[in-house]
């Protein structure tokens, strides 16, 4: 597993830890899911091939209503 180092200041750093704490893992762990997070998020394979390919009933949005009224703010 690659290892990878950064520089930050003293109060990120410190600001860091506590979050690394509060989330219950290591500052490493914590770390390594936040790049992990960054990097890898992006649409599944094959996600916009599934616009338009609805085979069921046609949807239908249902009734709104009315407008709830209200004072005007002064």
């Amino acid at each position: 597993m690659a290892q990878l180092h950064c520089y930050v200041p003293n109060e990120v750093a410190e600001q860091f830890h506590q979050k690394a704490k509060h989330a219950h893992l290591s500052v490493s762990k914590y770390l390594a899911s936040l790049v992990k997070k960054e990097v890898c998020s992006r649409w599944p394979d094959n996600y916009f091939e599934l616009f338009g390919s609805w085979e069921g009933d046609p949807l239908e949005r249902p009734e709104q209503g009315e407008y709830e009224r209200r004072r005007e703010l002064k």
